[in-house]
């Protein structure tokens, strides 16, 4: 309380200019979301506040920004930072390269391995790095009742956590036949969250306008799962604040741009959900999805807004998102607002990136431990084998740069009553290995897509539950890949026909995360695609992404578990080969 009041009085003290500010940034045409509009006016910063806009001249630091457009710091509002592959720290590292200063994140597949000990470690993590990391619990772990994930969460092991001061509400709720049914444990962790002072993201994937209204009646108010603009129209006509998503696999954002006007674009924000760090690398974060929005047609004020100040909004952080006073200090300045070049970032009134660069001193990285769970399994030869009778099986298509998946009906010949690779077809083998318990489960499919020439590849990220999947040409390259990242303590693994390992990742923060720098992570996805390259011919998606979500069971269509395959839209599981 003691501080606070110091850093109010020293606010009020500048603004009031009592006292000179601790920096200006002058002469730069500044953007205000609240009216979309541009004027050149200074910003005097005390602390980690802006106490002012305007006739300011007086400070112990001057930033000069002639000529270059200054704007709120950008703010991804729903990502799963393990989906990068690095620990928050390293998250930061690199997004506050592209402007990004604050995130609101769903620790929902640590969660699905390590429970709340995975969830306090990336609330610790988070504390540690240069961004504003909010959270969101899990809403769903496991992401439906039937898996076999690490953890089951109910609304009592969650409920402490909202003591936290950077968890704001409850993450993406997944499973709509518990919201639909009343159920209730899921209305107590609804209703845990909105006591508590939070909001409740939603995960409307499939749902229907009508389905919608009854996550609204629930009290959700937010949806990342837009993939069209009818699908973000419904949501927000319904009073949704709509998330165009724009990640490594889900590029939903120009499909969906359309569904923004003038007059509806405040019910819209941008996030990237899941995005690898190659990705994060190359095209960047927040500031992509500014970039293409404006290339789409977008005014760039608007853009911009939708990048800041709807977001914080959507998630009820009053503090960031705008350039005004009493805000905090989260700036970007541009040289040009078209092509989102960024100069410099200022994060809780410090310099941390300048012309384009970071300033390393101010990253003192201190190294992620986390004891995590033993991966657990004993997978044999025989738990492969896929007896066949007809050969009219049913096979997950997968949609190259979509999560969703196609159910196909295809006809093979059975090899001495059993399936073998089917290479004219492109079908090939998937397993899916329960690893927290020691089950024994295995569930054996077909895939169509990869275009697999021989070997297999292996991952322990394998949306919700993280068992380990694996697809393969052989039994003998799929068992590999298994064992392979196993033995390193959870990772990803590209196998060749003989039965070589051609490139790995270790993940041995819970088969989730390395605890490497982030460009040490970046060569080795590199070298996992240029593997990949050696044994397939498919191009132009990311193979072990597309992979990880073919096991989700809460997007459509078709889906793997270590139970079998699930069809999402007759909510069932369903056998391999077909009975009529």
């Amino acid at each position: 309380m003691t501080t606070i009041k110091k850093t109010t009085q020293h606010a009020i003290a500048t603004a009031t200019k009592k006292i000179s500010a601790d920096s200006i940034i002058k002469n730069g045409n500044v953007l205000n979301v609240f009216d979309g509009s541009w004027s050149q006016q200074n910003i005097a910063i005390a602390g980690d506040k802006i106490v002012g806009i305007g006739d300011y001249h007086e400070a112990k630091h001057i930033i000069d920004a002639t000529g270059k457009y200054i704007v709120p710091g950008f703010i991804d509002a729903h990502v799963h930072i393990e989906s990068s592959n690095v620990t928050p720290q390293e998250m930061a590292r690199i997004l506050l390269l592209n402007g990004v200063t604050s995130i609101v994140t769903d620790p929902h597949e640590i969660a699905n391995v390590a429970g709340v000990d995975g969830i306090r470690f990336m609330i610790k993590e988070g504390e540690k790095s240069q961004l504003d990391t909010y959270f969101m619990l899990p809403s769903s772990v496991p992401a439906v009742s039937f898996e076999h994930a690490g953890a089951i969460l109910k609304a009592a092991d969650l409920k402490p956590l909202y003591q936290e001061k950077t968890v704001i509400g409850l993450a993406e709720v997944m499973d709509y036949p518990a919201v639909f049914s009343g159920e209730e444990d899921m209305i107590q962790k609804i209703t845990d969250a909105l006591v508590s002072g939070g909001h409740v993201d939603g995960h409307g994937a499939g749902l229907t306008a009508e389905q919608v209204e009854i996550y609204m009646a629930a009290g959700i108010r937010t949806d990342h799962e837009s993939t069209t603009e009818d699908e973000a129209r419904a949501r927000m006509l319904a009073g949704m604040n709509v998330f165009i998503r724009e990640g490594t696999i889900t590029r939903d954002t120009l499909n969906v741009i359309g569904a923004v006007t003038p007059l509806n674009s405040r019910r819209f924000s941008f996030c990237t959900d899941d995005k690898l760090i190659s990705d994060l690398m190359t095209e960047g974060s927040i500031n992509y999805s500014v970039k293409l929005a404006i290339e789409a047609g977008i005014a760039p004020e608007i853009a911009y807004q939708m990048a800041s100040l709807n977001a914080a909004e959507a998630h009820q952080l009053t503090e960031i998102g705008a350039i005004a006073a009493g805000y905090q200090a989260d700036i970007v300045i541009l040289d040009s607002i078209e092509k989102v070049k960024i100069d410099t970032v200022i994060k809780r009134g410090q310099v941390v990136v300048v012309d384009g660069e970071r300033d390393e001193a101010l990253f003192n990285q201190q190294k992620a431990t986390f004891k995590s769970p033993k991966i657990e399994h004993q997978v044999k030869k025989n738990d492969l084998v896929l007896p066949l009778v007809t050969g009219k099986v049913n096979v997950i298509g997968i949609q190259p740069n979509h999560v969703e998946t196609d159910h196909l009906h295809l006809q093979v010949t059975p090899d001495n009553g059993e399936f073998k690779t089917d290479y004219q077809q492109d079908i090939v083998k998937m397993v899916v290995v329960e690893r927290h318990h020691g089950t024994g489960c295995v569930g054996v499919g077909l895939v169509k897509g990869f275009e697999l020439k021989e070997g297999a590849f292996a991952t322990t990220v394998a949306h919700d539950s993280h068992n380990i999947v694996a697809v393969g040409t052989s039994d003998e390259a799929i068992l590999k890949a298994i064992a392979h990242v196993t033995d390193i303590g959870g990772g990803i693994a590209m196998i060749d026909g003989n039965l070589s390992v051609l490139a790995d990742l270790p993940l041995p923060i819970a088969g989730l995360l390395s605890d490497q720098p982030y460009e040490i992570v970046n060569d080795q996805l590199k070298g996992l695609h240029t593997a990949f390259e050696s044994i397939s011919t498919a191009r132009g998606f990311d193979p072990m992404l597309t992979l990880s979500f073919l096991t989700l069971p809460v997007i459509p269509a078709l889906k793997l578990t270590d139970q079998g395959y699930y069809d999402f839209y007759s909510a069932a599981f369903i056998q391999v080969e077909q009975s009529k």
